[in-house]
């Protein structure tokens, strides 16, 4: 296929699954459940961290998440006291466990009380075409109060080569403008251009068959050859592609 070619056929697959019964089997389901912003990505945040794994089982998990936080988070982080998390030590999803939880309670109220919520930080470190720096500034920020050094690995930090596909995904969430309403697009703030595909197994082989990618490793190297490709077919939302990527791969078992 020439890119007019490969632009026509990914935008036809963009169409087919971009529509709000994608909502029904993916994680994005549990933000969708909420209305306030900082729920929203909260939610969202959560979900996307233990997003690995059967994804039956990462909704359920992340059900019970949102049910441990009497299923209104942002006032759970804000007004939790210490008794409070001890109902959150028995949680896991694979290698995330009750302590990387409350750690990330415990963070996010830093966060929201003393850095204006996740917004800002990512606002404030955004550059022109990407937010790949201000991943790695957030994951600073996350970490700076006391912590075990496992929970780490729970937030990606592409300065590394992460191609931080869970963070990723979950800034799609957040600023994609999404006229098909699957994407929540509650961050005005940040541009959709400068979002970066969510690299996985998945997705990155599918964009290899189509020659979007010829590294063979999924970190971030690829994602920035993977981004510039599909910057070309879209500048302005060039993560549509994700719907057409995952769903080739998953669905279509391209």
């Amino acid at each position: 296929m020439n890119k007019l070619e490969l632009k026509s056929f990914l935008d036809e697959k963009v169409a087919l699954y971009n529509r709000p019964n994608f909502i029904e089997s993916d994680p994005i389901q549990i933000p969708h459940r909420y209305t306030l912003k900082e729920d929203i990505e909260i939610a969202g945040f959560l979900s996307a961290t233990i997003a690995w794994g059967n994804r039956k089982m990462i909704i359920q998990n992340s059900n019970k998440m949102m049910d441990l936080l009497g299923n209104s988070p942002f006032d759970f982080i804000q007004n939790h006291e210490k008794h409070h998390l001890e109902k959150l030590e028995k949680f896991v999803h694979r290698t995330f466990n009750g302590h990387d939880f409350i750690y990330f309670i415990k963070s996010l109220q830093n966060i929201y009380s003393n850095h204006g919520g996740m917004e800002a930080i990512f606002n404030k470190y955004q550059e022109p075409d990407s937010l790949q720096n201000a991943i790695s500034e957030f994951k600073k920020i996350f970490f700076e109060l006391d912590h075990s050094v496992r929970t780490e690995k729970h937030v990606s930090d592409p300065s590394k080569n992460s191609s931080s596909k869970r963070i990723n995904m979950w800034l799609r969430w957040n600023c994609r403008q999404d006229t098909n309403g699957v994407d929540l697009g509650i961050w005005k703030n940040i541009s959709p251009s400068k979002l970066s595909c969510p690299l996985d197994v998945h997705s990155g082989n599918v964009a290899r068959k189509l020659g979007l990618l010829t590294r063979t490793q999924n970190d971030g190297k690829a994602l920035a050859e993977l981004d510039a490709n599909l910057r070309i077919l879209d500048p302005e939302d060039p993560v549509k592609y994700d719907f057409a990527l995952f769903g080739l791969g998953v669905f279509e078992k391209f």
